[in-house]
């Protein structure tokens, strides 16, 4: 194993060995130009052969030796100096800290505290980029202490060897460690808000509960009281938490116990779970005591963002169950999408509703004011989710749009989800009866419905279907007999005759002699009947009619010289 370790430290270098190393370290922190100026080729050269990978800190020490090079040459004035110093200042700040970055960024002045590089170095980068441009002593000065820091923690450690021998490599497991570090502080912090946000909505729960058992005996138990003023201050606070936590939020209220109730739940609010009037997958349909009991909540965050993100986790959600058999929560989280899309309808159907009536149906509804919904993502969520529920769900996003689809493509659109998402088990529609048959099961079931309901219009098409086969029968009887005695018979077999060529019937050889007859007599071609040149028609009927002369013949004899010269035999 220790060998191992070994082969992956080692790499490529530039350098032929530490003697060359040791003697350009040398050069660049020599007193004298001429030996600065060879430590500088000869990083020129190594920078040649490291392409695009030379090492950080030997390319910042070549800059800042190359500032104090051009300096003591004295052919450069004081701002130039002042601005090629400010230059390699920057660039050595930025590029050293640059690995520690993450994501978001973090202030270079925490950044140089863990690398131990001086504050004030950071303070005069900041002077050379946003202010007025520092004295040339003071970029002097950082250039030496920038180049000490370099050759401590650079060039020094490279001829130290062991592992903190790699300066990159020290400080790339420091950047891992500190993002392990982060990482582990934010997993921290959203258990602590799941936990928060599970407390919020179990003390949420206990307060309507208890608001419930007082309700008296004789009122209606979808009726609910106001809000007290006990729980205004948990409101206040779900409020207050979903503005940071949003997306959690919505997820713990997807949860088995808050917005998908068990069966305790609903036995305790009094809903029964074996009454079918609200319990229809093809058309979910909330309890009306369960609704009222989250009525408070979720007027309370509502907002558009809220209901954008709502609906999104909720046909989300529904994906995920899409391959499950929990058809329990299928149906909730089905039913809380149709609350939804219901308090946004651009239906009025209530012209004739008293004010008394208006008051109560806009106080059971989420939101009062229609909102701008994104159609197209939510026509592409209900399209992934298929269940029971879906062409439910997709009638009601197609009739809200504010673009809306042509009707020819929302009826074929609904047609299709109706096909794919139907069981076995699944009852026909009204309207979908007239619809074409596209499965077997529909063909089924449109047999039995036929059988079981009867339709006394069938009768008379039945009879002239009947009696169009008995004419049929008739006729195949009288051609059968006019044939009796010839050579041909009538076939009543059934026979693919697709399969058989032009001229050719089944049992029949290759052999062209079969079709010559037993029995035939020669007859000159001026002794042949022909047919009259008259006005008046004569039916023939059947193949015993009577034969036709004429006074003159239809062939002349040149003619059938003619054809008797492009006759061929085979």
């Amino acid at each position: 194993m220790k060998r191992k370790d070994s082969e992956k430290k080692r790499h490529v270098v530039a350098w032929i060995n530490k003697a060359e190393w040791d003697q350009v370290r040398e050069y660049l922190y020599s007193k004298d130009c001429a030996l600065q100026r060879n430590g500088l080729h000869r990083i020129s050269a190594w920078k040649a052969r490291y392409a695009n990978s030379t090492p950080v800190a030997m390319d910042c020490t070549a800059d800042l030796v190359r500032c104090q090079v051009l300096d003591r040459s004295e052919k450069l004035d004081s701002h130039d100096l002042v601005l090629l110093y400010g230059a390699a200042l920057v660039r050595f700040t930025n590029l050293i800290t640059e690995r520690q970055q993450g994501k978001i960024a973090r202030p270079l002045r925490r950044l140089a505290g863990n690398l131990n590089i001086p504050e004030w170095i950071i303070n005069l980068r900041h002077d050379v980029t946003h202010r007025k441009l520092p004295a040339l002593k003071w970029c002097r000065k950082g250039c030496e202490v920038i180049l000490e820091w370099l050759q401590q923690e650079y060039w020094s450690r490279q001829l130290g060897g062991g592992p903190s021998a790699d300066w990159e490599a020290q400080y790339g497991q420091e950047l891992d460690l500190k993002q392990q570090e982060d990482e582990l502080i934010a997993r921290q912090k959203e258990k602590e808000a799941y936990k928060n946000a599970r407390d919020l909505l179990i003390s949420f729960e206990k307060e309507r509960y208890d608001a419930y058992g007082g309700l008296h005996e004789g009122k209606d138990k979808n009726t609910w009281p106001d809000p007290l003023a006990d729980m205004s201050w948990i409101l206040a606070e779900i409020k207050h938490f979903s503005e940071e936590f949003d997306e959690l939020l919505i997820d713990v209220l997807l949860e088995d116990g808050f917005l998908i109730p068990t069966s305790e739940q609903l036995s305790s609010l009094g809903c029964d779970t074996s009454d079918n009037d609200w319990f229809c997958p093809t058309e979910p349909k909330l309890p009306p005591a369960f609704l009222h009991f989250w009525l408070p909540l979720l007027k309370t965050l509502n907002s558009l963002c809220f209901i954008h993100l709502f609906l999104e986790k909720l046909f989300a959600e529904l994906k995920l169950l899409s391959s499950e058999q929990s058809k329990h929560r299928k149906y909730y989280i089905s039913g809380w999408i149709s609350e939804v899309m219901r308090c946004n309808s651009k239906k009025s159907d209530y012209h004739f509703e008293t004010k008394a009536q208006k008051k109560a149906r806009m106080k059971d509804k989420i939101f009062l004011h229609r909102i701008q919904l994104r159609w197209q993502k939510l026509l592409s969520a209900c399209l992934d989710a298929p269940c029971a529920s879906t062409p439910h769900l997709l009638y009601l996003v197609l009739e809200d749009m504010d673009h809306p689809l042509p009707m020819e493509t929302q009826q074929r659109l609904l047609q299709l989800c109706s096909i794919y998402t139907r069981t076995e088990h699944s009852e026909p529609d009204i309207e979908q009866e007239q619809w074409p048959i596209y499965t077997l099961e529909s063909l089924h079931d449109k047999l039995q419905r036929s059988r079981c309901h009867g339709h006394p219009s069938q009768s008379e098409p039945q009879k002239k279907r009947t009696g169009e086969e008995n004419k049929w029968s008739n006729a195949e009887v009288e051609k059968a007999e006019l044939l009796q005695g010839s050579s041909w018979q009538l076939c009543i077999d059934e026979v693919l005759w697709k399969n058989y060529p032009l001229g050719k019937v089944p049992g029949q050889s290759d052999v062209p002699s079969c079709l010559m007859v037993d029995n035939y007599s020669t007859m000159s071609v001026f002794d042949q009947p022909v047919e009259l040149e008259s006005s008046t028609p004569q039916s023939v009927s059947g193949p015993s009619a009577s034969t036709r002369t004429a006074d003159g013949l239809l062939w002349s004899h040149s003619d059938l010289s003619k054809l008797k010269t492009g006759l061929q035999l085979f």
